[in-house]
């Protein structure tokens, strides 16, 4: 570029004129900012008059204070190799020990995500590290408690116990369904003590599970089936929740018509309902255990060996198969479990989570176990038979961790105190927050009723790529809170603010942009399931150099961080990420759309809901319909979402409008939508650059009606 000639130069009076304004543009931003700046610190508490009995004798947090957590996220950041390699050996039984802790950048010798691989050339086994090691050193420590969905009928699993059964499975697996080390198996199945043990007997002959969450569609289960060309699947005769009974192999029945290379399928039969239908390639899962003997060795496999694929929305329609490795995860999974909960092996930790999200793959089975306390499994809801479920099963158990999303969080307050009143819930020593940011308002209402503001709660952010934990406080006296925040980044997480459009960082005390970080970290996904270019395009090639989360962020004067939410076409409904063109492709399938626009809109009890934009093929049929009619129509589009992907992706509002905000070439202007029903139409900016500009009056007056 030539200099600048002196014409061109400004003159000191647009100087001064330059100066203020970007001076008022400062003080606008830190105005922006006072609502995180505002909200005040709130120290840990000592918690040693809540410890259990058998941990009173011996209790010491993992962390002494917060300048321990700092000492060591700087060495996990600067030294790796030392961090990540002692942790490794100390927590992990490996059967051949590794060369190197990670694969280094050539230019700065650290993590790096092009080639991002850990503990180099190890053998280990995930099911050993969850089950045998515990089993052999303390047989009878029960490593399960199941909660039914009826109140009363639980039952508690050793790990001795669950040891034969993960291995008579793993034979069912190799002997009578003939899976080979590396197959990928389907999983679909609800949240009971078989699905545990089905993915540990998976992992233990070095097969590869893909869960697909017991919510989901024929159709969505099938795609995925598919995607990761599962030769079998395992499933249940039938699931309970709520009191209510779902047909869960007639879901897989229908799925499985458009999936040739399924051989086998293995069925537990969780209601013995004798109406459901077989057929020869069903297996039933109590005859073919008792073929089997009670211990079978585990299968060594390489650090990198996939462990799991667990499938994502994103911003296209196409769910992604995210790719897990073996030893990594394991690892920060353990890690976060021993940090951030301030987790000892004497404790019983509840998340309140399904095993078909990344929440319970990491919460209620690879990390509890691995680290070897006890784990709570819960089948129901936390409003049957009413909003005392979660106390009940508290005190109960006397749990240590409880961890669950806001969406129930928010359900349980609008409930009433009368159901928390009865409850003790003095077992309690750590409260979890997972999915979604926590409002202050139901931040300080957990820590009130449930915590009766004694414990610490740690508002984790992260997500099915990371695995683990990517930001959050740390328990044990560790982290001083702030109500709403994710606080400060995880060990291994260097977390960086970048401006969205220059993707410079942002490093001055206040700082709003997209949240990235910066190298790799053990648990960080590998790949997505034969599709790495779609990998890179999605979190690696927007910001060269970064990973990027697609969250919007904020870290305030002390450094806190607060996730503002989603920057791509994701919403986020119940802690449930789902693809806005993927509902889109389940309505435009239908026979009377013409096209539609899926976006998310603010919601009291899940976070976010889904409004559909949809306009209709015969404008003029419906233009003169009736209220009843009209209806009927949102009703029908509401199922064909269920249908296609399931209850929990269903519009929570239909909006059948005449036309969509649109660009010159051809672009749907979602972000109009966005701000219509978000009640800030005064803010659409200029319109008039739309090649319908005319559309948004009615778009405004449509959301009104």
């Amino acid at each position: 570029m030539a200099p600048a000639t002196i014409s061109e130069q400004p003159s000191p009076v647009d100087q001064l004129k330059q100066q203020n304004a970007a001076e008022a543009e400062a003080a606008a931003r830190v105005n922006e900012y006072e609502h995180l700046t505002n909200v005040g610190i709130v120290p840990q508490k000592p918690i040693l008059d809540r410890l259990q009995p058998g941990l009173k004798s011996h209790y010491s947090p993992h962390i002494a204070d917060f300048k321990e957590y700092q000492a060591m996220h700087k060495q996990s950041i600067e030294d790796p190799t030392t961090f990540y390699g002692e942790k490794a050996r100390q927590f992990l039984n490996w059967s051949r020990d590794f060369d190197q802790v990670y694969m280094p950048d050539p230019k700065t010798g650290l993590p790096s995500f092009d080639n991002n691989a850990w503990f180099i050339n190890g053998q280990i086994n995930a099911s050993y590290n969850c089950v045998d090691r515990h089993a052999i050193a303390n047989p009878d420590k029960v490593a399960l408690i199941y909660e039914a969905d009826e109140p009363g009928q639980s039952q508690k699993i050793t790990y001795k116990e669950l040891l034969e059964q993960v291995c008579q499975v793993a034979q069912v697996l190799k002997y009578s369904m003939g899976v080979e080390k590396g197959d990928t198996v389907a999983v679909y199945m609800p949240m009971i003590p078989q699905a545990v043990v089905t993915l540990l007997a998976i992992a233990r002959i070095g097969a590869v599970h893909s869960v697909v969450f017991a919510g989901f569609s024929s159709n969505s289960l099938r795609d995925r089936i598919n995607d990761a060309n599962s030769k079998c699947v395992i499933t249940t005769d039938e699931s309970l929740r709520g009191g209510k009974i779902i047909e869960t192999k007639r879901i897989v029945d229908d799925a499985l018509r458009e999936t040739p290379q399924v051989s086998s399928v293995l069925v537990y039969k969780r209601t013995n309902n004798p109406n459901v239908a077989y057929n020869a390639r069903d297996l039933d899962w109590t005859t073919e255990t008792k073929k089997y003997k009670t211990y079978f060795p585990c299968e060594p496999v390489d650090s990198e060996h996939p462990l799991f694929l667990l499938y994502t929305s994103g911003s296209t329609g196409t769910p992604k198969g995210v790719q897990h490795s073996t030893a990594g995860y394991l690892l920060n999974a353990l890690l976060t479990m021993r940090y951030t909960f301030d987790t000892h092996q004497e404790d019983v930790f509840f998340t309140a989570g399904d095993i078909g999200w990344i929440t319970g793959h990491t919460y209620v089975v690879y990390g509890p176990l691995v680290y070897g306390c006890t784990s709570v499994i819960f089948e129901g809801t936390p409003a049957y038979p009413n909003f005392s479920r979660y106390w009940d099963i508290i005190d109960n158990y006397n749990v240590t961790q409880f961890y669950v999303a806001p969406t129930a969080l928010r359900l349980l307050k609008r409930a009433g105190d009368d159901f928390i009143t009865p409850y003790k819930l003095d077992s309690l020593r750590c409260l979890g927050s997972v999915g979604e940011p926590i409002a202050a308002e139901v931040w300080e209402w957990y820590s009130d009723k449930i915590g009766r503001h004694d414990i610490p709660i740690v508002d984790t952010y992260w997500q099915t790529e990371s695995g683990s934990h990517l930001v959050t406080p740390m328990a044990g006296g560790v982290t001083p809170m702030k109500p709403g925040s994710a606080s400060y980044p995880f060990f291994g997480i260097d977390a960086v603010i970048l401006d969205p459009t220059s993707g410079e960082e942002i490093t001055t005390p206040h700082a709003e942009g997209v949240l990235a970080v910066r190298r790799a970290w053990p648990s960080f996904a590998r790949t997505i399931w034969k599709n790495h270019d779609r990998f890179q395009d999605t979190y690696l090639n927007p910001y060269p150099g970064y990973y990027f989360t697609g969250d919007g962020a904020a870290r305030d004067k002390d450094g806190y961080i607060w996730i503002l939410g989603r920057v791509d076409d994701v919403v986020n409904v119940s802690g449930h990420r789902l693809s806005t063109a993927e509902i889109e492709a389940a309505l435009i399938e239908d026979s009377m759309v013409a096209e539609c626009a899926v976006v998310g809109f603010n919601d009291d009890l899940t976070g976010q809901a889904v409004a559909a934009f949809v306009v209709l093929k015969n404008k003029s049929t419906w233009n003169n319909a009736g209220e009843d009619e009209l209806t009927d129509i949102k009703k029908h589009l509401i199922l064909t979402v269920r249908k296609d992907i399931g209850p929990f992706a269903a519009p929570k509002l239909i909006v059948l409008v005449d036309d969509l905000p649109k660009t010159r070439s051809g672009k749907i202007m979602r972000r109009i939508l966005r701000k219509i029903l978000a009640g800030e139409s005064d803010q659409l900016g200029d319109v008039t650059t739309l090649s319908n500009p005319g559309v948004v009056k009615h778009l405004i007056d449509s959301v009104k009606l």
